[in-house]
């Protein structure tokens, strides 16, 4: 693959493992990141972490993988119901988008139910805590591999 993934989190994920432990578990967001890591070099993908609080980072990275990136994994935390600028600048890419959410945001505050991202995704992994990752790889791999 000659294009990486690029795997955007949002608001808050570098916290995963401290903040709110019984709702997201105990990984961190580096040990999220070694182990896709390991799972993309098996299915020959380059994966590129990112992680902020500001919405306008994410737009910038969202834009340069439209040049850059073969796919997006991209778990935008709180953004997720509330910025349609982040869905707007998904939907000028062409490749392949995958939205997760370690917490099942169906369960959750009805304020969460909603996600604007999925309107745009190739498809939504929610509630499945930080496994939900390897999924978007696994997923991403398959679509990349089908010419999508």
């Amino acid at each position: 693959m000659s294009k990486p993934i690029y795997v955007i989190n949002g608001p808050n994920l570098n916290l995963l493992g401290h903040r709110e432990p019984e709702i997201y578990g105990h990984e961190t967001l580096g040990d999220v990141e070694r182990t896709c890591a390991d799972l993309a070099r098996h299915h020959q993908l380059e994966l590129r972490f990112f992680q902020s609080n500001a919405e306008h980072e994410l737009i910038d990275w969202i834009q340069e993988a439209r040049e850059a990136a073969a796919g997006i994994i991209i778990n935008p935390a709180a953004y997720s119901h509330t910025s349609i600028a982040i869905l707007d600048a998904l939907r000028a890419c062409s490749f392949p988008v995958l939205e997760v959410h370690v917490s099942n945001i169906h369960q959750r505050e009805p304020f969460r139910h909603h996600s604007h991202m999925s309107a745009r995704a190739d498809g939504v992994i929610v509630g499945c805590g930080t496994q939900g990752y390897e999924l978007a790889v696994l997923r991403m791999a398959r679509l990349l591999s089908a010419g999508r």
